[in-house]
């Protein structure tokens, strides 16, 4: 009969306190002298080294015991790799409580258990290297029983911790029972690390700016909204940190760069969290054409650094990170795909257009948000290797500047990579009374009701009227890279801890 699981904390915790009643402190404090690796120890043990693989000390997680009398076999898990301990009970001689410990072992000792052992390494009969335990120590019980493989009447096995929810809000216990998630929160670690490196190598600096701000600006979103005790003053969670970035430059910084969390208080799905991870980088006395170039040079040295190629599986397509990428202007991009041109339309020709292609429309909606309403319906899936779309409609893009050669477009670029915006770029706007109509405009649009319009920031104007060098600028979401990189269909699968709706009843 299987036991429920208020019945196994019952018995866990009836082990906990029989433990404390002989003597053993089952959250010892002391420094536990570790001195190997599950993961060297598997790769480079040979039976012609063995007698090297002696005073081993690991430190894990107890992951399986089979007791068979006098030797016994358990599992540990050491940095998300198992290795096999063997256990013979007149051997494990811990000090004088000799008793205690065996009983330890055999009685209360549970799955999960964090435990200390030493010993030497050795290659048993059936040919498993395995180590040969002569000192076993408790260094912290589990109280609550881990998830573990079943198999159903039919012999399907299947996984006790699987559903995608549990996971996400339990990601330790996700760490413990399926390790193999650690490679992509590696990955993700050293691919923002090569993204450093790189930029770094460039000669630009990185830098912080403000999470906290009295102006939510340098995107079109919807911000979190705090309010500071000391001052008295209401203040936004950053939904961009591009125009203290830019004040850097009025400053004379030539090139910087920032990764970090932005915050915005918008819809969530298999791409979007509210909280996600950003770079953003600056450098004078370039273009958007310049940064295209760079971008490409970018995430082929990215992908090479850190996988080894510059080509990615990501579900049934192989992504190629190395340039040149294709360049489509925006307008072409949408005729391409649907027929129509929609570049000399006017914001009522393209609600009627919206409402011929059953394209939902809200009437807070201007020019500008109804091309992209069309662009991301239309157009946006179709791009799978990675794609540039160029030359926005000025209406999309307030920060950045006019197209020098194209009326009514500026010199903006999206990068898409598997139907996905992965990145964002401008030749950045210098011009402080072009840039103030700009934020004017904006403000007429959440007058409307546009709760994503840019609000206007004077002191960033006034920084402005300095003079801002040219310059171009560049987004990426890191988590959304990472999903191209990693083969993850899901933004929850590249964040330790995603945004998750509380349970029910908590």
């Amino acid at each position: 009969m299987e036991l429920s699981l208020s019945e196994q904390e019952a018995i866990r915790r009836q082990s906990l306190e029989q433990i404390l009643g002989a003597g053993i402190d089952p959250y010892p404090a002391a420094l536990y002298p570790v001195n190997a690796s599950a993961k060297v120890i598997l790769s480079q043990f040979s039976d012609e080294s063995a007698g090297e693989w002696k005073d081993i000390c690991l430190a894990g997680r107890l992951m399986s015991k089979r007791i068979q009398g006098k030797a016994s076999f358990a599992v540990l898990m050491h940095d998300g790799v198992r290795i096999q301990l063997y256990v013979n009970r007149d051997e494990i001689c811990p000090g004088e409580n000799k008793d205690g410990y065996n009983l330890l072992f055999k009685k209360w000792l549970d799955i999960g258990d964090i435990i200390g052992v030493k010993g030497y390494v050795f290659r048993t009969m059936v040919g498993e290297i395995t180590l040969h335990v002569q000192e076993l120590n408790l260094l912290s019980k589990c109280l609550r029983p881990l998830p573990v493989v079943k198999t159903d009447a039919e012999g399907h096995v299947y996984d006790a911790f699987s559903d995608p929810e549990l996971r996400h809000r339990m990601r330790y216990v996700d760490l413990i029972v399926n390790p193999e998630i650690r490679a992509t929160f590696i990955a993700r670690s050293r691919i923002v690390s090569a993204m450093r490196s790189f930029f770094d190598g460039k000669g630009w600096l990185e830098v912080e700016t403000p999470i906290l701000q009295s102006v939510h600006g340098g995107a079109a979103a919807r911000p979190f909204r705090t309010h500071h005790q000391a001052l008295d003053v209401p203040l936004f969670l950053r939904i961009a940190n591009e125009l203290y970035l830019k004040r850097l430059l009025v400053g004379g910084l030539e090139g910087v760069y920032e990764i970090g969390k932005m915050f915005r208080n918008e819809g969530m799905d298999k791409t979007h969290n509210p909280e996600f991870t950003s770079m953003e980088i600056y450098v004078a006395y370039k273009d958007y054409e310049w940064m295209m170039d760079m971008v490409e040079e970018c995430l082929a040295f990215i992908a090479q650094t850190v996988f080894g190629s510059t080509e990615a599986n990501y579900g049934q397509h192989k992504i190629n990170f190395q340039g040149p990428y294709a360049r489509i202007p925006l307008f072409d991009a949408i005729l391409q795909q649907t027929g129509t041109d929609v570049s000399e339309m006017n914001e009522q020709e393209l609600c009627q257009q919206c409402t011929v292609w059953n394209i939902p429309t809200s009437p807070d909606m201007g020019k500008g948000k109804l091309i992209d309403q069309i662009f991301g319906e239309k157009v946006e899936k179709t791009l799978i290797q990675p794609t540039y779309i160029t030359d926005y409609p000025i209406e999309m893009t307030p920060l950045a500047k006019k197209h020098r050669s194209k009326a009514g477009l500026v010199e903006r670029f999206e990068l898409f990579i598997c139907g996905k915006e992965v990145a964002n770029a401008y030749s950045e706007l210098n011009d402080p009374i072009d840039q103030r109509q700009r934020f004017e405009e904006q403000l007429a649009l959440a007058n409307r009701g546009d709760a994503d319009a840019m609000a206007l920031d004077e002191d960033f104007l006034k920084s402005m009227e300095f003079a801002m060098p040219p310059a171009s600028g560049l987004g990426i979401g890191i988590d959304r890279l990472v999903m191209m990189m990693t083969n993850q269909t899901s933004i929850q699968e590249v964040l330790f801890f995603p945004q998750m709706r509380p349970e029910a009843g908590k």
